[in-house]
């Protein structure tokens, strides 16, 4: 009997040691739990106390971030478009085979621009997601995953360009222009690394908000551009070529200064230190660059098949017309490309805080502002397209362009009204990493759309490069509001999908 009672005893202080024993598990447990979560919100708090005020911009108010970013991202833009245009001005003084022969090579030049600003998309995209959820050192890895991406797509643009240049130019239909274009071509692209660099880096920068240094960097670039065309095209004697050196002159400039701020006081650093190469990240920034370089391969595939149209129906002097009109269009429709740009790090940050209600307030916020600031420039640009078709129109050489580039100025007023629609689409999707949808919009739009109705116009019904111009505003249109019901219907499903799991956590 004692022997049992011993063996009952026995076995309730096996089970209260079992107990004590799965009662100290939990507890140790719980504590690593609260000291992890503690942990993390010691981390989220030392992060937040070293927020910049860009950092503090995107993942405020959607509305006052918009106005926040937009506005010094217009300025730059337009400085820049400037630039552009003011190039245009310069070259045009060297008769209109320079002007035709820029218009050549700007296809080209759109595809390393495109792919630069692609890897600029992919690093707003990618590093404002990480900076939503919190993450700064993961951030501060995707930075220089983008560096290394510049460096690889910079060697691919040298060794490609410097081999097949003059057989693109011959294929695009240069004719008498390709020596010219030549001139021009190697040394831009050339100097590609730091047209890369610096769309990359202005990536970089609008993830963390840090627009005013986007704006002086930018701006700085366009103005000593500016000042230095004229210098190397018509002083030095270099006359096309001067205008290559003085592209890459300016943005050399640019680069260097937009490394020592990275050094000194960006949110984001740019350090070997910091990288630790990462295929999951990689895929991020490819899966949102790629897509947004290929949109720009396909601008570069619409400007090359229009030039083919306008040179079949009208000559080279068409080229000139639509090459020199389309740089005003570049610079009538920035502020509306502006708002849009300032969209991708908005939406970025807030899909990485899982604030997936602001995606609709970001949409139909950037569109007003687009709309009301497009109905302004395409009335200002109806007005005043005789005046302004004068700027590539003042030598004798070109004279007789004045006439036709004042009537496609006015019938692209009409284009203006749908761009905020499809651009804000297009960074909604990029913001959110779905780089794809982005780029079939465009596709859709450009290859399917433009460029169907632009030859049935022009060739078929006998308009010829009327027929084009207005070929561009109809596809537009269609592709526009395809884009805006596209978008709409995807920010309904994951706001009713990501929504309903935020409300489960």
């Amino acid at each position: 009997m004692c022997k049992d009672n011993d063996n009952i005893d026995n076995g309730n202080d096996d089970d209260n040691n079992k107990n004590y024993s799965n009662d100290s598990l939990k507890a140790n447990e719980l504590d690593e739990n609260i000291n992890d979560n503690n942990n993390k919100n010691i981390n989220k708090e030392v992060d937040d106390f070293n927020q910049t005020e860009g950092v503090s911009t995107i993942l405020g108010d959607p509305k006052k971030a918009i106005l926040k970013l937009s506005g010094p991202m217009i300025v730059a833009m337009l400085i820049t478009s400037l630039y552009n245009l003011i190039d245009g001005v310069w070259v045009a003084g060297l008769g209109q085979n320079a002007l035709a022969a820029i218009g050549f090579i700007t296809p080209i030049f759109m595809v390393v621009i495109g792919f630069s600003n692609g890897l600029g998309a992919g690093a707003t995209a990618v590093i404002s997601r990480f900076i939503g959820e919190g993450d700064r050192d993961k951030a501060n890895n995707a930075a220089m995953h983008i560096i290394l991406l510049t460096i690889i797509f910079t060697i691919i643009i040298m060794v490609s360009l410097g081999l097949f240049l003059r057989p693109i130019l011959e294929m695009l239909g240069a004719g008498v222009t390709v020596g010219l274009g030549l001139a021009y071509g190697n040394i831009v692209f050339g100097g590609s690394i730091f047209i890369v660099f610096t769309a990359a880096a202005y990536g970089i920068l609008r993830a963390e908000g840090n627009v005013k240094k986007t704006t002086y960097a930018m701006s700085l670039g366009a103005i000593l551009n500016i000042i230095l065309d004229p210098i190397f095209i018509y002083t030095l004697g270099y006359g096309i070529a001067g205008a290559g050196i003085a592209t890459v002159l300016s943005m050399a400039i640019s680069s260097f200064i937009i490394l020592y701020w990275f050094k000194k006081d960006t949110y984001i650093k740019l350090s070997l230190n910091l990288f630790n190469f990462s295929k999951d990240i990689l895929k991020k920034i490819l899966a949102v660059g790629l897509p947004a370089g290929a949109e720009f391969l396909i601008m570069a595939i619409l400007a090359g098949s229009l030039n083919m149209i306008l040179v079949s129906v009208s000559g080279s002097d068409a080229v000139a017309i639509y090459s020199s009109g389309w740089r005003v269009i570049m610079i009538a429709i920035v502020p509306v490309i502006s708002v849009s740009i300032s969209v991708v790090a908005i939406v970025g940050a807030s899909f990485g805080a899982r604030r997936y209600e602001n995606f609709s307030i970001i949409q139909n916020y950037s569109i007003k502002i687009g709309t009301i600031i497009s109905i302004i420039t395409a009335v200002s640009t109806f007005i005043l397209a005789p005046y302004i078709a004068l700027l590539f129109t003042y030598s004798p050489e070109t004279a007789m362009l004045n006439g036709p580039i004042t009537d496609f100025l006015r019938v692209m007023a009409l284009f203006y009204l749908f761009v905020p629609m499809g651009s804000t689409a297009a960074s909604i999707f990029q913001g959110v990493g779905k780089g794809l949808d982005s780029f079939m919009l465009t596709a859709i739009r450009e290859l399917l759309l433009v460029v169907v109705f632009a030859y049935i116009l022009a060739i078929p019904l006998g308009m010829g490069q009327y027929g084009v111009w207005w070929g561009i505003v109809i596809g537009n249109i269609i592709g526009s509001l395809i884009a805006l019901f596209w978008s709409k219907i995807y920010i309904k499903k994951v706001v009713a999908i990501k929504g309903g799991e935020n409300e489960a956590l």
